[in-house]
This record gives structure tokens, C-alpha cells and sequence, in this order.
């Protein structure tokens, strides 16, 4: 099973070059690694060499691949047109074509998340360091399985409960043909759960993998500046809020005296020395073992049942930046610009909160 490792914090010239020193240590250990960047002129800088949209060897056990948006739509955009006509008689987007489409916003973030499951499935690879924006987006990309369930879960149940759902579900010999004739698609509650289901699929996946450090997992990014400092402090706690564990913290010092273990206790804080003239060892040398610590970092998110209680770790925000709320079957946090909706177990599904309190980084909610 491969490990997905990234980088979070607000100095994008440093994470670049954090990501590349992690890409290069781990090659020479013998694993085999994809370092993938969205498509900006850092990482062909760094390298030394051209990037292109599909990964090029660049040392032993090591390749690179920059995600190029509007090479990724085309490429999915078959897949979207197989899709369509497997449940309409009648495809409307047959005639439209790949390399007709502009990337609107939001869409390179999906295009990106895919090609990473894509590669994370292919078996080719033992690590893939991904180096994106590393900011709430990138954040919102990661959170993209469980925000997108939600919307799935929710919105087919309304359907499926709904007059129309519930006729259209009706075996009737006449209801089954009218519909089909007048929608000119085979739209039975069971069809409508087919593909829907086939999104599930994918979407439990992601999720499951954004929930395991072993096979994903991010490490901070910053220097001692208290600026930064709280840059990092705040994604950290957005982290959290998407499921997402951070192993630790990653220090950039040019004379190594940084000490910045209280501000992100109870991660461990690695102090690494700056990259000078394209000498990557010092920096291999310094760099953790990012999959011991990822171990050993508190979870995002615990459930005990038996207990009837719920913890989220949401460092870097107080009491007063966190809001519980209950209107659905589900409780929903905000805390920062994240906001999760926590799917619960059998056993508290559906029963209301009857406290809360925010204690050492930990939202604690009682049923």
C-alpha cells in the first residue's frame, strides 16, 4: 500500500524544495517515488529539468510528473462521456470534445485529487509526494471524498423518500415505461443508486485513505517567524477538520537555532537547514522519518460509542472559532473556514448532542 505524503504551510519556495529533499531520500532507500506538482516553475527549477504531464524518470527510483489541468479534463473526459451513455438512451455530450473544454474553478483541484488516486491504485509506486498549494485549497481538495459523500448520502436519500422516487419505484407496467419514454432514460430508484453507487466506491476509498496515516498523511511546513508560525498553526487545525492526520512539523533554519516544540506540541519539530547551492544532502540528512512520527500524531477525529462521546483534535482555533451544530441526522463543525459533517455510528446515529466542551485542542461532544 503506497503512502501519499504532502506538504502544508504558506512558503511555497520552501515546501518545494522539503518535497524534493523527501522525494530523493526515499528513493535512495530504495522505495519507488513519484514526486507530482501542480504545473508552476518551481519544480522543473529545482530539478534542473523539463516537466511534463506524464512521469519521466529522473534518477534510480525516482520519477516526477507535473498535473497539467486541461491535459487531465481531456483525458477524463472520455471516461465522463462512457458514463453518460451507459444510463441515457440518448447521450447529449457524444459531441462534444476534450480539447474543446477550459478548466473552470475548482476543477483542476478534482482533476489533480484523481490522478493521485489513479496513481495510488496503479501499483507503480510505494510513495507519492504530492507538492500543491499546500493552503486551505489543497486542504478542500484532500476533504473532497467526505464533502462529496455527504452531498451523495444526503441528496439520494431525499430523492429515494421523495413522491417522485417513490413512484418512479413502483412496479407498475405502466409507470416503469412512461417514465422511461418521457425522461428517455431508464430512471428507476434502483438505476438511480447505480451510479451513485459507483461514486460511493470511490469516495468511501478516498476517505478511508485520508483517515490513515499509512497511506496519507502531511507534515508542516515553516520557519520561526510567528507569522508563519500561525499560518501553520491554522492549517493544522483545518487538517483536522478534513480527516486529515499531520505527522509534524518541518522548521527551516539557516543556523539551526529554532525551537518551536511548544507552539505545535505534541508534534515533534524537525529543524532542517536551508537548501545552498543545490546541495541536497544536508537537507536529505536532516529530514524525519516521516512514516514513525505520522504513527505517533494524534488522530483528527475519535468515536466512542460505549461512551457516547466524540473528540476532534482542532489545534490552532479556540473555543470561540468553533461552532457545533445539529439540524440534520448529522453533527456539523466549523472551525476556521472548514466546516465537516461527522457521520456517526450505528449506535449514536441520530441522537442529539447533549454537551460539549472544547478542552486542550479537543472538542469533546457527549450524546
Amino acid at each position: 500500500m503506497p503512502l501519499i505524503l504532502t506538504f502544508l504551510g504558506s512558503l511555497g519556495t520552501h515546501r518545494a524544495k522539503i518535497a524534493v529533499a523527501a522525494a530523493k531520500l526515499m528513493a535512495s532507500q530504495g522505495k519507488r517515488v513519484l514526486l507530482a506538482a501542480q504545473a508552476e516553475p518551481i519544480l522543473p527549477l529545482l530539478l534542473g529539468l523539463p516537466v511534463g504531464p506524464d512521469p519521466i524518470e529522473i534518477a534510480p527510483n525516482l520519477q516526477v510528473v507535473q498535473f497539467q489541468a486541461s491535459v487531465l479534463l481531456e483525458r477524463s473526459w472520455e471516461d465522463v462521456k462512457k458514463i453518460e451513455a451507459e444510463y441515457l438512451k440518448t447521450p447529449i455530450l457524444k459531441d462534444v470534445y476534450g480539447q474543446e473544454l477550459a478548466v473552470l474553478p475548482g476543477m483542476d483541484s478534482a482533476l489533480a485529487l484523481n490522478a493521485l488516486r489513479e496513481y495510488f491504485e496503479s501499483g507503480n509506486y510505494d510513495v507519492i509526494i504530492y507538492n500543491g498549494t499546500g493552503d486551505s485549497y489543497s486542504l478542500r481538495m484532500l476533504g473532497m471524498p467526505e464533502s462529496m459523500s455527504w452531498y451523495v448520502r444526503r441528496f439520494r436519500q431525499l430523492f429515494v423518500n421523495s413522491e417522485l422516487g417513490k413512484t418512479i419505484s413502483d412496479s407498475s407496467p405502466l409507470i416503469q415505461p412512461l417514465v422511461s419514454t418521457l425522461f428517455n432514460v431508464n430512471w428507476t430508484t434502483d438505476n438511480f443508486a447505480q451510479p451513485t453507487n459507483k461514486v460511493n466506491n470511490f469516495l468511501e476509498k478516498g476517505k478511508a485513505a485520508i483517515a490513515d496515516p499509512k497511506q496519507v498523511t502531511a507534515f508542516l511546513v515553516t520557519t520561526d517567524d510567528p507569522l508563519e508560525v500561525a499560518s501553520s498553526r491554522y492549517l493544522w487545525g483545518s487538517a483536522q477538520q478534513v480527516g486529515l492526520t499531520v505527522g509534524g512539523a518541518i522548521a527551516i533554519s539557516g543556523d539551526g537555532n529554532v525551537s518551536l516544540s511548544e507552539e505545535f506540541a505534541p508534534l515533534t519539530v524537525t529543524v532542517v537547514p536551508e537548501l545552498k547551492e543545490s546541495k541536497w544532502e544536508p537537507v536529505m540528512d536532516a529530514l524525519p522519518n516521516f512514516v514513525e512520527q505520522a504513527s505517533l500524531a494524534p488522530k483528527p477525529i475519535e468515536i466512542d460509542t460505549s461512551a457516547a462521546k466524540v473528540r476532534l483534535f482542532l489545534p490552532g482555533f479556540d473555543k470561540k472559532q468553533v461552532k457545533l451544530t445539529q439540524s440534520g441526522p448529522e453533527v456539523t463543525i466549523e472551525a476556521g473556514d472548514q466546516r465537516r459533517n461527522i457521520f456517526l455510528p450505528p449506535p449514536l446515529n441520530g441522537k442529539a448532542v447533549t454537551g460539549a466542551k472544547f478542552q486542550n485542542n479537543y472538542l469533546i461532544i457527549s450524546f
